[in-house]
Protein backbone atom coordinates (compact mmCIF):
# COMPACT_ATOMS: atom_id res chain seq x y z
CA UNK A 1 0.00 0.00 0.00
CA UNK A 2 1.52 3.61 -1.00
CA UNK A 3 0.79 6.72 0.93
CA UNK A 4 1.76 10.14 -0.81
CA UNK A 5 2.35 13.51 1.40
CA UNK A 6 2.90 16.17 -0.16
CA UNK A 7 6.54 17.36 1.02
CA UNK A 8 6.83 20.71 -0.61
CA UNK A 9 7.85 23.53 1.04
CA UNK A 10 9.43 22.59 4.62
CA UNK A 11 8.63 19.07 4.62
CA UNK A 12 11.21 17.64 2.16
CA UNK A 13 14.19 15.32 3.29
CA UNK A 14 16.68 18.50 3.22
CA UNK A 15 20.35 17.73 2.35
CA UNK A 16 22.21 17.65 6.00
CA UNK A 17 25.92 17.50 5.20
CA UNK A 18 25.87 15.69 1.66
CA UNK A 19 22.81 14.16 2.17
CA UNK A 20 21.38 15.28 -1.25
CA UNK A 21 24.45 13.97 -2.59
CA UNK A 22 24.09 10.49 -1.48
CA UNK A 23 20.64 9.79 -2.96
CA UNK A 24 21.27 11.80 -5.96
CA UNK A 25 23.96 9.80 -6.70
CA UNK A 26 22.43 6.84 -6.29
CA UNK A 27 19.40 8.06 -8.52
CA UNK A 28 21.47 9.27 -11.07
CA UNK A 29 23.25 5.74 -11.18
CA UNK A 30 19.81 4.35 -11.92
CA UNK A 31 19.30 3.17 -8.65
CA UNK A 32 16.33 3.10 -5.88
CA UNK A 33 16.95 4.85 -2.90
CA UNK A 34 14.37 4.98 -0.01
CA UNK A 35 14.56 6.37 3.80
CA UNK A 36 13.63 3.19 6.04
CA UNK A 37 12.47 2.08 9.33
CA UNK A 38 12.50 4.77 11.88
CA UNK A 39 14.55 7.37 9.24
CA UNK A 40 11.05 7.05 6.97
CA UNK A 41 9.06 7.33 10.49
CA UNK A 42 10.23 11.00 11.61
CA UNK A 43 10.22 11.86 8.11
CA UNK A 44 6.37 11.45 8.19
CA UNK A 45 5.81 12.61 11.44
CA UNK A 46 8.13 16.10 11.32
CA UNK A 47 10.41 15.26 13.54
CA UNK A 48 13.75 16.23 13.50
CA UNK A 49 15.99 13.81 11.85
CA UNK A 50 18.56 11.33 14.12
CA UNK A 51 22.14 12.00 13.63
CA UNK A 52 22.22 8.42 11.60
CA UNK A 53 19.56 7.85 8.35
CA UNK A 54 18.79 4.53 7.34
CA UNK A 55 18.68 3.71 3.75
CA UNK A 56 17.58 1.03 1.78
CA UNK A 57 18.43 0.33 -2.04
CA UNK A 58 18.73 -1.66 -4.73
CA UNK A 59 22.27 -1.35 -5.38
CA UNK A 60 24.21 -3.73 -4.11
CA UNK A 61 27.83 -3.89 -2.31
CA UNK A 62 29.95 -3.29 -5.03
CA UNK A 63 28.15 -0.25 -6.28
CA UNK A 64 28.14 1.58 -3.15
CA UNK A 65 32.01 0.93 -2.69
CA UNK A 66 32.17 2.45 -6.57
CA UNK A 67 29.90 5.40 -5.79
CA UNK A 68 31.10 6.33 -2.44
CA UNK A 69 35.08 5.81 -2.06
CA UNK A 70 34.77 6.54 2.12
CA UNK A 71 32.19 3.79 2.48
CA UNK A 72 32.60 1.29 5.81
CA UNK A 73 31.80 -1.88 6.54
CA UNK A 74 30.18 -1.82 10.17
CA UNK A 75 29.23 -5.52 10.57
CA UNK A 76 26.17 -7.54 9.36
CA UNK A 77 24.16 -6.73 12.88
CA UNK A 78 23.94 -2.94 11.45
CA UNK A 79 24.18 -2.48 7.86
CA UNK A 80 25.36 -3.75 4.95
CA UNK A 81 27.52 -0.27 4.32
CA UNK A 82 27.97 3.04 6.42
CA UNK A 83 29.03 6.68 5.30
CA UNK A 84 30.02 9.59 6.95
CA UNK A 85 29.95 13.26 5.81
CA UNK A 86 30.28 15.86 8.58
CA UNK A 87 28.38 15.09 11.81
CA UNK A 88 25.67 12.70 9.54
CA UNK A 89 26.22 8.98 8.91
CA UNK A 90 23.96 6.36 6.36
CA UNK A 91 23.52 2.86 7.03
CA UNK A 92 22.62 1.32 3.87
CA UNK A 93 20.82 -2.13 3.55
CA UNK A 94 21.34 -3.42 0.22
CA UNK A 95 18.36 -5.65 -1.22
CA UNK A 96 18.67 -8.55 -3.67
CA UNK A 97 16.54 -9.16 -6.17
CA UNK A 98 14.22 -11.41 -4.24
CA UNK A 99 13.96 -9.57 -0.99
CA UNK A 100 12.77 -6.51 -3.01
CA UNK A 101 10.00 -8.70 -4.39
CA UNK A 102 8.78 -9.80 -0.56
CA UNK A 103 5.76 -7.53 0.66
CA UNK A 104 5.99 -7.64 4.43
CA UNK A 105 8.28 -6.82 7.04
CA UNK A 106 10.42 -9.80 6.07
CA UNK A 107 11.84 -7.40 3.30
CA UNK A 108 13.04 -5.06 5.84
CA UNK A 109 14.69 -7.38 8.40
CA UNK A 110 12.76 -5.54 11.38
CA UNK A 111 11.70 -7.13 14.41
CA UNK A 112 8.02 -5.11 14.25
CA UNK A 113 5.76 -4.40 11.30
CA UNK A 114 5.94 -0.76 12.49
CA UNK A 115 9.39 -0.29 10.93
CA UNK A 116 8.75 -1.91 7.43
CA UNK A 117 7.45 1.58 6.20
CA UNK A 118 9.75 3.32 3.70
CA UNK A 119 9.37 6.39 2.02
CA UNK A 120 10.77 6.56 -2.15
CA UNK A 121 13.29 9.47 -1.89
CA UNK A 122 12.52 10.86 -4.91
CA UNK A 123 8.87 10.79 -5.63
CA UNK A 124 8.27 11.26 -1.41
CA UNK A 125 6.07 8.35 -1.89
CA UNK A 126 5.47 6.43 1.31
CA UNK A 127 5.60 2.63 1.31
CA UNK A 128 3.08 0.89 3.80
CA UNK A 129 3.51 -2.91 3.34
CA UNK A 130 1.94 -4.20 6.38
CA UNK A 131 -0.71 -1.93 7.45
CA UNK A 132 0.88 -0.07 9.73
CA UNK A 133 0.12 3.48 8.67
CA UNK A 134 -3.27 4.17 10.97
CA UNK A 135 -0.66 3.54 13.82
CA UNK A 136 1.69 5.89 12.45
CA UNK A 137 -0.62 8.65 12.03
CA UNK A 138 -1.70 8.59 15.72
CA UNK A 139 1.82 9.34 16.32
CA UNK A 140 1.48 12.50 14.79
CA UNK A 141 -1.48 13.71 17.23
CA UNK A 142 0.84 12.56 20.46
CA UNK A 143 2.43 9.83 21.88
CA UNK A 144 -0.27 7.56 24.41
CA UNK A 145 -3.23 7.87 21.69
CA UNK A 146 -5.88 5.04 22.03
CA UNK A 147 -6.01 2.82 19.26
CA UNK A 148 -9.44 2.87 17.74
CA UNK A 149 -12.00 0.10 19.39
CA UNK A 150 -11.26 -3.61 17.28
CA UNK A 151 -8.18 -2.57 15.64
CA UNK A 152 -5.72 -5.48 16.46
CA UNK A 153 -2.67 -3.88 18.00
CA UNK A 154 0.34 -5.33 16.64
CA UNK A 155 2.93 -3.09 16.37
CA UNK A 156 4.39 -4.19 19.28
CA UNK A 157 4.11 -8.29 18.57
CA UNK A 158 8.03 -9.16 17.05
CA UNK A 159 7.42 -10.98 13.88
CA UNK A 160 8.67 -14.97 13.62
CA UNK A 161 12.19 -15.49 13.80
CA UNK A 162 13.18 -12.53 15.60
CA UNK A 163 15.91 -12.53 18.66
CA UNK A 164 15.64 -10.97 21.49
CA UNK A 165 18.38 -8.58 21.49
CA UNK A 166 16.92 -7.26 17.92
CA UNK A 167 13.76 -6.65 19.33
CA UNK A 168 14.25 -5.30 22.44
CA UNK A 169 16.72 -2.50 20.51
CA UNK A 170 13.94 -1.84 18.65
CA UNK A 171 11.39 -2.01 20.42
CA UNK A 172 13.37 0.38 22.98
CA UNK A 173 13.56 3.19 20.21
CA UNK A 174 10.09 2.66 19.15
CA UNK A 175 8.71 3.40 22.91
CA UNK A 176 11.74 5.74 23.52
CA UNK A 177 10.73 7.92 20.07
CA UNK A 178 6.77 7.36 19.35
CA UNK A 179 5.76 6.43 23.32
CA UNK A 180 3.09 4.05 23.98
CA UNK A 181 -0.56 3.84 23.01
CA UNK A 182 -2.67 4.21 25.83
CA UNK A 183 -3.79 0.85 27.28
CA UNK A 184 -0.46 -0.70 26.68
CA UNK A 185 2.13 -1.46 29.53
CA UNK A 186 5.75 -2.57 29.35
CA UNK A 187 4.56 -5.27 31.44
CA UNK A 188 2.85 -6.84 28.57
CA UNK A 189 5.80 -6.32 26.34
CA UNK A 190 8.79 -7.58 28.23
CA UNK A 191 7.78 -10.79 28.84
CA UNK A 192 7.16 -11.59 24.86
CA UNK A 193 10.66 -10.47 24.43
CA UNK A 194 12.55 -11.57 26.89
CA UNK A 195 11.41 -15.08 25.92
CA UNK A 196 12.97 -14.90 22.73
CA UNK A 197 16.37 -16.15 21.53
CA UNK A 198 19.06 -14.53 21.92
CA UNK A 199 20.13 -14.14 18.43
CA UNK A 200 22.93 -11.63 17.37
CA UNK A 201 24.79 -10.15 19.69
CA UNK A 202 25.00 -6.45 19.13
CA UNK A 203 28.07 -4.92 18.17
CA UNK A 204 29.28 -1.80 19.72
CA UNK A 205 28.56 0.27 17.07
CA UNK A 206 24.83 -0.72 17.01
CA UNK A 207 25.03 -0.25 20.81
CA UNK A 208 25.94 3.28 20.61
CA UNK A 209 23.53 4.38 18.04
CA UNK A 210 20.71 2.95 20.04
CA UNK A 211 21.44 4.37 23.36
CA UNK A 212 22.16 7.89 21.16
CA UNK A 213 18.89 7.59 19.55
CA UNK A 214 16.92 6.52 22.68
CA UNK A 215 18.36 10.25 24.67
CA UNK A 216 17.73 12.41 21.38
CA UNK A 217 13.85 11.22 22.20
CA UNK A 218 11.02 12.15 23.80
CA UNK A 219 11.02 9.16 26.56
CA UNK A 220 14.12 7.61 27.14
CA UNK A 221 12.80 6.16 30.16
CA UNK A 222 10.44 3.85 28.70
CA UNK A 223 12.85 2.96 25.85
CA UNK A 224 15.66 2.60 29.23
CA UNK A 225 13.21 0.31 31.11
CA UNK A 226 12.16 -1.81 28.39
CA UNK A 227 16.38 -2.54 27.96
CA UNK A 228 16.52 -2.99 31.48
CA UNK A 229 13.32 -5.50 31.87
CA UNK A 230 14.57 -7.63 28.69
CA UNK A 231 17.73 -7.91 30.16
CA UNK A 232 19.85 -6.28 28.11
CA UNK A 233 21.19 -3.99 30.35
CA UNK A 234 22.31 -6.13 32.89
CA UNK A 235 24.33 -7.68 29.99
CA UNK A 236 25.59 -5.13 28.25
CA UNK A 237 25.32 -1.93 29.99
CA UNK A 238 26.07 -3.43 33.94
CA UNK A 239 26.76 0.12 35.08
CA UNK A 240 23.02 1.27 35.19
CA UNK A 241 21.58 -2.51 36.13
CA UNK A 242 23.38 -1.54 39.63
CA UNK A 243 21.32 1.50 39.98
CA UNK A 244 18.07 -0.26 40.69
CA UNK A 245 19.94 -1.73 44.05
CA UNK A 246 21.00 1.47 45.44
CA UNK A 247 18.18 3.39 47.15
CA UNK A 248 17.90 6.84 47.88
CA UNK A 249 16.23 8.80 50.68
CA UNK A 250 12.53 8.79 50.55
CA UNK A 251 12.82 11.97 52.35
CA UNK A 252 13.78 13.69 49.16
CA UNK A 253 13.52 11.41 46.45
CA UNK A 254 10.12 9.90 45.96
CA UNK A 255 10.89 7.63 43.35
CA UNK A 256 13.05 5.67 45.99
CA UNK A 257 16.17 4.51 43.88
CA UNK A 258 18.78 6.05 41.68
CA UNK A 259 17.47 3.89 38.34
CA UNK A 260 14.29 5.37 39.25
CA UNK A 261 15.30 8.90 39.76
CA UNK A 262 17.50 8.99 36.80
CA UNK A 263 14.50 7.83 34.71
CA UNK A 264 12.64 10.50 36.30
CA UNK A 265 15.03 13.20 35.87
CA UNK A 266 14.73 12.63 31.62
CA UNK A 267 10.98 14.02 32.13
CA UNK A 268 12.13 17.86 32.87
CA UNK A 269 14.38 18.50 30.02
CA UNK A 270 13.35 20.73 27.52
CA UNK A 271 13.10 20.18 23.74
CA UNK A 272 15.98 22.19 21.45
CA UNK A 273 12.71 21.75 19.10
CA UNK A 274 9.85 21.89 20.27
CA UNK A 275 8.33 20.67 17.00
CA UNK A 276 10.58 18.29 16.31
CA UNK A 277 10.64 16.53 19.64
CA UNK A 278 14.49 16.92 19.80
CA UNK A 279 16.82 16.84 22.79
CA UNK A 280 20.47 17.68 23.19
CA UNK A 281 22.67 14.78 23.65
CA UNK A 282 25.20 15.85 25.77
CA UNK A 283 22.51 16.87 28.65
CA UNK A 284 20.76 13.92 28.52
CA UNK A 285 24.29 11.70 28.25
CA UNK A 286 25.01 13.98 31.77
CA UNK A 287 21.42 12.79 33.44
CA UNK A 288 21.88 9.23 32.60
CA UNK A 289 25.33 9.20 33.70
CA UNK A 290 25.22 11.51 36.99
CA UNK A 291 24.35 9.41 39.70
CA UNK A 292 26.53 5.92 38.00
CA UNK A 293 29.48 6.45 40.96
CA UNK A 294 26.32 6.46 43.61
CA UNK A 295 27.15 2.11 44.17
CA UNK A 296 30.56 2.75 44.99
CA UNK A 297 30.87 5.30 46.85
CA UNK A 298 31.03 5.31 50.88
CA UNK A 299 28.19 6.20 52.89
CA UNK A 300 28.26 7.43 56.88
CA UNK A 301 25.52 8.46 59.11
CA UNK A 302 24.18 11.53 57.22
CA UNK A 303 27.16 11.87 54.34
CA UNK A 304 25.59 9.79 51.75
CA UNK A 305 27.34 9.06 48.63
CA UNK A 306 30.59 10.57 49.71
CA UNK A 307 32.69 11.63 46.16
CA UNK A 308 30.15 9.74 44.02
CA UNK A 309 30.48 12.56 41.49
CA UNK A 310 34.33 12.06 40.85
CA UNK A 311 33.85 8.37 40.89
CA UNK A 312 30.95 8.83 38.48
CA UNK A 313 32.95 10.47 36.02
CA UNK A 314 35.39 7.64 36.04
CA UNK A 315 32.63 5.10 35.32
CA UNK A 316 31.15 7.47 32.71
CA UNK A 317 35.05 7.78 31.27
CA UNK A 318 35.14 4.27 30.66
CA UNK A 319 31.61 3.37 29.79
CA UNK A 320 31.46 5.65 26.72
CA UNK A 321 34.70 4.48 25.70
CA UNK A 322 33.71 1.19 25.64
CA UNK A 323 30.87 2.59 23.18
CA UNK A 324 33.26 4.23 21.30
CA UNK A 325 31.96 8.21 21.77
CA UNK A 326 33.80 10.87 20.26
CA UNK A 327 36.63 12.02 22.51
CA UNK A 328 35.18 15.76 22.62
CA UNK A 329 31.63 14.63 23.94
CA UNK A 330 33.51 11.91 26.35
CA UNK A 331 35.27 14.75 27.91
CA UNK A 332 32.03 16.79 28.31
CA UNK A 333 30.40 14.50 30.01
CA UNK A 334 32.99 14.13 32.09
CA UNK A 335 32.82 18.01 33.05
CA UNK A 336 29.11 17.39 33.83
CA UNK A 337 29.59 14.69 36.10
CA UNK A 338 32.18 15.22 38.21
CA UNK A 339 30.53 19.06 38.42
CA UNK A 340 26.69 18.01 38.76
CA UNK A 341 26.49 18.74 42.89
CA UNK A 342 28.32 22.05 42.36
CA UNK A 343 25.45 24.27 41.07
CA UNK A 344 23.64 22.91 44.60
CA UNK A 345 26.26 24.67 46.47
CA UNK A 346 26.85 27.80 44.09
CA UNK A 347 25.62 30.90 46.52
CA UNK A 348 27.72 29.34 49.16
CA UNK A 349 31.08 29.20 47.49
CA UNK A 350 33.52 31.92 47.06
CA UNK A 351 34.13 32.83 43.54
CA UNK A 352 38.24 31.07 43.68
CA UNK A 353 36.66 27.81 43.93
CA UNK A 354 34.10 28.22 41.05
CA UNK A 355 35.07 30.93 38.68
CA UNK A 356 36.91 28.35 36.08
CA UNK A 357 33.64 25.95 36.30
CA UNK A 358 31.26 28.80 35.59
CA UNK A 359 33.47 30.02 32.68
CA UNK A 360 32.90 27.12 30.98
CA UNK A 361 30.94 26.77 28.31
CA UNK A 362 28.82 23.73 29.24
CA UNK A 363 27.89 25.45 32.33
CA UNK A 364 24.62 26.20 31.11
CA UNK A 365 24.18 22.68 30.37
CA UNK A 366 25.45 21.71 33.62
CA UNK A 367 22.93 24.16 35.70
CA UNK A 368 20.13 22.22 32.98
CA UNK A 369 20.90 19.20 34.49
CA UNK A 370 20.94 20.56 38.07
CA UNK A 371 17.10 21.56 37.19
CA UNK A 372 16.37 18.18 36.02
CA UNK A 373 17.86 16.69 38.90
CA UNK A 374 16.35 18.93 41.25
CA UNK A 375 12.96 19.02 39.84
CA UNK A 376 12.71 15.05 40.09
CA UNK A 377 12.95 15.15 43.68
CA UNK A 378 10.68 16.51 47.03
CA UNK A 379 13.18 19.68 47.28
CA UNK A 380 11.37 21.76 44.29
CA UNK A 381 13.09 24.68 42.06
CA UNK A 382 13.84 27.33 44.88
CA UNK A 383 17.73 26.00 45.12
CA UNK A 384 17.78 25.84 41.11
CA UNK A 385 16.80 29.53 41.23
CA UNK A 386 19.16 30.86 44.00
CA UNK A 387 22.03 29.25 41.74
CA UNK A 388 20.61 30.98 38.99
CA UNK A 389 20.53 34.09 40.27
CA UNK A 390 23.90 33.33 41.31
CA UNK A 391 25.56 32.49 38.22
CA UNK A 392 23.63 35.41 36.40
CA UNK A 393 25.38 37.97 38.89
CA UNK A 394 28.67 35.99 38.56
CA UNK A 395 28.25 36.62 34.34
CA UNK A 396 26.67 40.26 35.11
CA UNK A 397 30.11 41.32 36.90
CA UNK A 398 32.52 39.63 34.57
CA UNK A 399 30.76 41.68 31.86
CA UNK A 400 31.45 45.06 34.20
CA UNK A 401 35.21 43.92 34.28
CA UNK A 402 35.47 43.52 30.72
CA UNK A 403 34.04 46.63 29.65
CA UNK A 404 36.30 48.72 32.28
CA UNK A 405 39.34 46.90 30.80
CA UNK A 406 38.31 47.99 27.20
CA UNK A 407 37.61 51.40 28.41
CA UNK A 408 41.28 51.73 30.34
CA UNK A 409 43.02 50.55 27.04
CA UNK A 410 40.96 53.00 25.13
CA UNK A 411 38.89 50.03 23.11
Amino acid sequence: MDHHRDNSGGSQVRPLGEAGGVYETLAAAGYQVSLRAFSAIDQYLEFTPLPFTWVETDADITVLARLFDRLRFPGVDLADGALEAGDRSWYFRCLDPEEARLDGAEAFGSAFALLSLSQDWKTRRFRDPCGVYPVIRRFRRGPEKKAPPGEKIRWMTPRLGTGRYQAAMEGALILARYGMEEGRRLEEIIPVIRDLPRGQTPGIESQRLLLTGILLSPRPDQGLELLKGCGFIAEFWPEFSVLDDVDHSKEFHPEGNVWKHTMETFRYRKPVARRGRAYDLRLSLGLLLHDVGKPLSASSGSRRFDGHAELGAKVARKFLERLEFDPALIGDIGYLVKNHMLPAALPRLPLIRTEAIMDSPLFPTLMELYRCDESSSFKGPNAYYESSAAYQSYLKSRARIKRSVFYSMGV
